[in-house]
């Protein structure tokens, strides 16, 4: 229990109506989970403004709310706080109700378009490692310490990372790695956590349907830079033309990572394969398990943000050398006749056309590549057509087909790809709605040594169609159609 002058102290905030010695015993944004020992915080939203559910909690017995507009009927026993942005206050207040969880830990924040995923897995992975306790806010799961938990979104809200964090802290853990989406820092999810490090992967075409303009989408990655304190370091990637705006503004510690020109962490493809590839790291060779040359670039941030956290390169390339992909990352199946699919999660063009350059980089002229692609529905529907004229640019063969149709039908998000390709693309693409049919059709066009490359959905086990999520496994039905 807390007290919510406590909870609410230095913060932009007044108490309007009612006590500040009033404990509460959770802090809630669903107006279902609010009973008697509950602070309510009423958050204006896209589609709904959480005020109009104060009437609601207090009916409940809710007897602390914190709001932007003062309602206009209470009961005498509520505290009702007042704050001028319940968005930006939610993450202080539960960063305070939770004691401050992320000042217990070395806590590092990774923004990008692509490779958000494998660099906070892979950080996470690497400290488990080298035998320190961890945990990770993913896309695909979150781990405090071994125990793992499904994940509902990239960044969850505050009141859920303040939680989790509390947990962390509690089981012993000394760092903590998050994927920081450029929506929980417009929506101010992030707000009040205390983070040592930030890197920055790349930036390309992706959620625009969100930020509506590329330099929006640009200004809410680097807001996530702007708010680092003096002390922490921020790590981006110099190669990517959007880089260096980055650290324009950031208070931290600015470092640079590369594997073209001159940077503070310098790397250097020496050979590769679909087995790995062998990486000259600042003049000291390694073997990593992980292929292309945009996994390099997830390994190189990794080993800087490793060696910003103090520690030894040597010892940094050891572990980094025994870890694996993350599922659904360019995760090779091979079949007993000498078939090889790639199942990568690749769902925007740049991702697609690097891991399509990728595989052209390592295979056999006589080797055909088949790929299997869809997009998403109730998204950016700008970038369809960009993904389709990627597809066909890098492929011998295409097969289009539905990804997450969502509220969408498939037939309208297949004919939106379908605009983007011209008369000779169309020789050599098919359009297959059904996503396991597609998937068969490819591995029955492929021949003995040819290599399928099964885009889009990566990790997932499940295919969303009109808001029902159904079982669907990229990996499964490419094992079933290799008779695995």
């Amino acid at each position: 229990m807390k007290k919510i002058k406590d909870i609410i102290a230095g913060l932009d905030c007044k108490i309007a109506a009612g006590n500040g010695e009033k404990e509460i015993a959770s802090i809630e944004l669903d107006s279902r989970k609010c009973g008697a020992e509950s602070m309510f915080v009423a958050q204006k939203g896209v589609s709904v403004d959480g005020h109009s559910f104060i009437p609601k909690v207090i009916e409940q017995g809710c007897r602390a709310i914190v709001c932007e507009e003062m309602p206009s009927e209470y009961p005498a026993d509520a505290t009702i706080v007042v704050c001028a942005d319940t968005h930006e206050a939610l993450g202080k207040i539960a960063s305070a109700f939770y004691d401050y969880p992320s000042q217990k830990m070395k806590l590092v924040g990774v923004t990008g378009t692509n490779g958000k995923t494998t660099t906070a897995t892979l950080l996470y992975r690497l400290m488990m490692k080298m035998g320190h306790k961890a945990g990770l806010f993913s896309t695909v799961a979150n781990y405090i310490g071994e125990s793992k938990e499904d994940a509902k979104q990239t960044t969850p809200d505050a009141i859920t990372l303040n939680k989790m964090m509390r947990q962390m802290v509690d089981e012993g853990c000394e760092y903590c790695f998050m994927e920081v989406s450029s929506h929980s820092v417009v929506q101010q999810r992030i707000s009040g956590l205390d983070f040592d490090g930030a890197i920055f992967t790349n930036i390309t075409h992706d959620h625009l349907d969100y930020h509506k303009t590329f330099d929006n989408y640009i200004d809410a990655k680097k807001g996530f830079f702007d708010s680092l304190k003096k002390g922490a370091f921020a790590i981006t990637n110099v190669d990517d033309k959007n880089g260096m705006k980055m650290l324009q503004n950031t208070k931290a510690e600015r470092m640079t990572y590369s594997l073209r020109t001159a940077a503070d962490f310098k790397a250097r493809i020496v050979e590769h394969s679909f087995e790995g590839m062998l990486i000259d790291f600042d003049g000291e060779e390694a073997f990593m398990q992980f292929v292309g040359r945009f996994n390099a670039y997830n390994l190189l941030g990794i080993y800087g943000a490793a060696r910003s956290l103090g520690f030894d390169k040597r010892d940094v390339l050891v572990a980094l050398s025994a870890l694996t992909p993350v599922d659904g990352r360019f995760e090779a199946i091979r079949s007993n006749d000498g078939r090889t699919a790639i199942v990568d999660y690749a769902h925007t063009p740049d991702a697609l056309m690097n891991v399509i350059s990728t595989i052209n980089d390592i295979r056999k002229e006589s080797q055909k590549l088949i790929c299997v692609v869809g997009c998403g529905g109730d998204r950016d529907k700008t970038k369809r057509p960009e993904m389709a004229k990627e597809a066909a640019k890098g492929c011998t063969n295409v097969i289009l087909t539905s990804d997450n149709p969502r509220s969408e039908e498939p037939e309208q998000i297949l004919a939106d790809m379908k605009a983007g390709l011209d008369a000779d693309d169309m020789r050599k693409t098919l359009v297959i709605a059904d996503r396991r049919e597609a998937i068969r059709t490819a591995l029955t066009i492929a021949q003995e040594g040819d290599i399928i490359l099964v885009a889009g959905k990566g990790h997932e086990p499940y295919q969303e169609v009109k808001g029902v999520k159904h079982h669907f496994d990229d990996r499964e039905e490419v094992r079933k159609a290799m008779n695995l």
